[in-house]
C-alpha cells in the first residue's frame, strides 16, 4: 500500500490567524507561513500585521519588524500600520510613514486618508493642508469619510471657514458631518453660527439635537438650552442619554431642580440606561441643586462605582459643609478599593481637602494633605495647595498659610494667592492683604473681585485715598464689576434677579415683600451690616441698598409664590455678602422656612435662624 503525502495547505495558517488571540499563537502561525514560503505575500502578512498592530493582544513593535521585512508592502499593510500608530498616539509617525509610502510609489486608497487626517487633528498639525491637497489630487475629495475627517481637522485647528468650505462642498452630508460642524462652532464659542447650520437641516435627529443643546450648555447659555430642549420635545424627538446628560448640566448651571427631577423621571420612564457616567452627571445635578439626599440615593443605587462617582459624592458633601461625611465616604472608598481596584486619585483629595476647609477641620486637613502622598504617592498639585491655604487661612492661621505658599515647589497661581487674600479679608489683616492683593491683581488684572476685595479692606481701615487709587486703577483698565445675580426656579421656570433690578413683571409686589421681610427680621434683632458698603464684598453695585441685593429679591419672590413650609432654593453667581447671610438666617426663622442658597463657593442651608455653615464661609 503506497503512502499518501499530505501537502500543507497555505490557507490553514491564514484561516487560524483570524481566530488568533495571543502573540504566542501568532508567532506559531508566523513560523508556519515562513515554512510555506509565503512570508513575502501581502495578503498573508497583512493579516498578521493587522493582529499585531491593532488588536488588544498585539505588539506594534513586532508588526513593524514584519512590515520592514516585506519587499513590496501594499496599501492595505500601510493602512494597518497607520491605524496601529494612531492607537499608540504616534501621530508624527503616521505622517512619516505616509511619506515613505509615496517614496515607494505605493498609491494610497480611500482607507489611507482618514487615519492620516486624524493624526493631523490630534498632534501632527504641520501636514494637514498638504494632506487635503492630496485628497483632492488623488480623487478622494468626494469620499464622505475623508470629508468628515477634514472637517474635524479644520475645526481642531480653529479654521472654521475652511471646515465650512469642505462641508458646503459635500454631495451628501451625513449625521457626522452635521454634528461635527455644529459642535465645531460651539467649541469655538460661535453658538449662533452653530444654530444657523442646525436650522438648515431638513431632518433633525437626536444626534443633531444633542449637538445644538450641548453647544448652548458648553457656552453657559442655559436658558437657550432649555428652549431648544422644549422645542425638541414638541417635535416628538425622543430624548437619549446624550441629550439627558446635556440637560442635566443645564439644570446644574441654573439650579433648576424641578426640571432636573423631571429629566431623571423621564430617563427612568423611557428606559435610558443610566451608566456610571450618566449617574455621576445626575448626582452632580442633585448635589449642586441642593438635594444631597437624592444624590446619595443615586450613588447608593450604583452597582459599580467609578472613581468619578466617589469623587462627585465626596465633593457634594464638601460643598454642603459636611466634612465628616466626606471623610467617612473616603474611608468607604478605600475599604472597597481592594476589591474594585479603584483607588482614590488626586481629585479625591482635592475634594477631601475642600471639605475640611469648608468645615473648619484643620487637623484633618493637615493629615490628609500629607496622607495622600504617603498612602498613594500622589504629589500635591496646585489645587491641593490652594485647598490647604484656604483651610489654614479661614481658620485664622495666616502666617502658616503664607509659609505654605513660600515653600511650594512651584510658583503660586492666582487661585492659591486668592485663597490667602480672601482669608485676609475674613480676619482683617490689611498688611498681608496689600502685598498679596497686588500680586493677585497683577496675575488676574481683569477680575473685578480682586480689586473690590482690596478696596473693601482699605474702606474698613478708613484709607479712602487707597480706595480711590484702586477705583482709578479699575477705571484705567476698564474693569467692570460683576453684577450680582440670583436665580430661583418656580413652576418649572427660572427667574433671575439682579441687585436693585426692577425688570421682573411682579417687581412692585416683590419689593413690597422685601419691605415686609426687613420689618419682620428687625423685630428679631436685624441690623443692616453696612461694612464694605462702598465696595461690597459680594461685588454688587454699591448704589443699591443692601436690602435689595439679588438674593433678597429672589427669596422675597419665593415667599410670594410658594406655600408655607416649602423649601426656597436660590442660586447666586457670587459669594453671599455678610448682610444677606445674616438676613437669610433671620428670614428662615421669621417665616419658618428652610432657605437653601448656593453661592459661588458652597451651599448655605438656613433654617430656624441658623446656617449650616455655622457662619464659617
Amino acid at each position: 500500500m503506497s503512502s499518501v503525502h499530505l501537502i500543507p495547505s497555505t490557507t490553514t495558517p491564514l484561516k487560524y490567524l483570524e481566530s488568533c488571540s495571543t502573540m504566542a499563537e501568532l508567532k506559531q502561525h508566523h513560523a508556519q507561513i515562513v515554512k510555506l514560503g509565503i512570508s513575502s505575500d501581502n495578503d498573508a502578512m497583512g493579516r498578521l500585521v493587522k493582529f499585531c498592530a491593532v488588536s488588544r493582544s498585539g505588539d506594534l513593535a513586532y508588526a513593524l519588524k514584519v512590515f520592514a521585512s516585506l519587499p513590496q508592502p501594499d496599501a492595505f499593510v500601510y493602512n494597518t500600520i497607520f491605524r496601529g500608530y494612531m492607537q499608540a498616539h504616534l501621530y508624527t509617525n503616521c505622517i512619516l510613514l505616509y511619506a515613505h509610502m509615496l517614496e515607494n510609489s505605493i498609491a494610497p486608497n480611500n482607507y489611507s486618508f482618514p487615519p492620516l487626517i486624524r493624526a493631523c487633528s490630534d498632534g501632527a498639525t504641520a501636514g494637514g493642508k498638504q494632506l487635503h491637497a492630496h485628497v483632492i489630487k488623488l480623487g478622494f475629495f468626494r469620499d464622505s469619510y475623508c470629508q468628515n475627517n477634514l472637517i474635524r481637522m479644520y475645526v481642531d485647528f480653529g479654521e472654521l471657514d475652511e471646515a465650512k468650505r469642505v462641508f458646503d462642498g459635500m454631495d451628501r452630508k451625513d449625521d457626522v458631518s452635521w454634528t461635527t460642524m455644529i459642535s465645531g462652532y460651539s467649541q469655538w464659542g460661535r453658538v449662533d453660527e452653530a444654530m444657523r447650520i442646525f436650522e438648515t437641516m431638513q431632518v433633525k435627529n437626536s444626534a443633531a439635537w444633542n449637538a445644538v443643546i450641548a453647544a448652548h450648555v458648553q457656552n453657559n447659555r442655559f436658558h437657550d438650552a432649555f428652549r431648544q430642549f422644549d422645542r425638541m420635545t414638541e417635535e416628538n424627538v425622543e430624548m437619549d442619554g446624550f441629550v439627558a446628560a446635556s440637560m442635566l448640566a443645564a439644570c446644574t448651571g441654573l439650579g433648576a431642580l424641578e426640571r432636573g427631577e423631571w429629566i431623571h423621571e423621564r430617563m427612568e420612564r423611557t428606559g435610558i440606561k443610566i451608566d456610571t457616567k450618566l449617574a455621576t452627571t445626575l448626582m452632580d445635578m442633585y448635589c449642586k441643586c441642593g438635594r444631597l439626599d437624592k444624590a446619595v440615593e443615586v450613588f447608593d443605587g450604583l452597582r459599580s462605582k467609578g472613581v468619578s462617582s466617589w469623587n462627585c459624592m465626596i465633593g457634594g458633601f464638601a460643598m454642603h459643609g459636611r466634612g465628616r461625611d466626606a471623610i467617612e465616604l473616603l474611608r468607604k472608598m478605600e475599604a472597597e478599593a481592594g476589591e474594585s481596584g479603584r483607588r482614590p486619585d488626586h481629585v479625591t483629595f482635592v475634594n477631601v481637602l475642600a471639605a475640611c476647609a469648608h468645615s473648619g477641620m484643620v487637623e484633618e486637613g493637615r493629615h490628609y494633605f500629607s496622607y495622600m502622598t504617603k498612602a498613594y504617592g500622589i504629589t500635591p498639585r496646585m489645587e491641593h495647595y490652594g485647598c490647604l491655604v484656604d483651610l489654614l487661612g479661614r481658620a485664622g492661621l495666616l502666617d502658616e498659610a503664607r509659609r505654605v505658599i513660600d515653600e511650594m515647589p512651584m510658583r503660586a497661581d492666582v487661585g492659591v494667592l486668592g485663597a490667602l487674600l480672601g482669608a485676609c479679608r475674613i480676619h482683617g489683616n490689611l498688611e498681608m492683604a496689600e502685598e498679596v492683593g497686588r500680586r493677585v491683581i497683577d496675575l488676574e488684572p481683569g477680575n473685578s473681585g480682586r480689586y473690590v476685595l482690596l478696596a473693601n479692606l482699605y474702606a474698613k481701615a478708613g484709607r479712602w485715598e487707597d480706595v480711590a487709587r484702586v477705583r482709578k486703577l479699575m477705571n484705567d483698565r476698564r474693569v467692570k464689576k460683576v453684577a450680582g445675580c440670583s436665580m430661583i426656579e418656580l413652576a418649572g421656570g427660572v427667574s433671575e434677579f439682579v441687585a436693585g433690578g426692577r425688570a421682573h413683571p411682579e417687581a412692585r409686589e416683590i419689593y413690597a415683600k422685601v419691605g415686609e421681610m426687613v420689618g419682620k427680621i428687625r423685630d428679631l434683632g436685624y441690623v443692616t451690616e453696612s461694612e464694605g458698603m462702598l465696595y461690597d464684598v459680594g461685588e454688587e453695585e454699591s448704589e443699591n441698598p443692601l436690602h435689595y441685593h439679588s438674593e433678597k429679591l429672589a427669596i422675597a419672590y419665593g415667599l410670594l409664590k410658594t406655600k408655607p413650609g416649602e423649601t426656597i432654593r436660590v442660586t447666586k453667581n457670587l459669594r453671599v455678602c455678610k448682610d444677606c447671610h445674616e438676613a437669610s438666617k433671620l428670614i428662615s426663622e421669621a417665616y419658618d422656612r428652610e432657605i437653601i442658597v448656593r453661592d459661588r463657593n458652597r451651599f448655605h442651608h438656613f433654617k430656624g435662624g441658623a446656617c449650616s455653615c455655622n457662619d464659617y464661609w
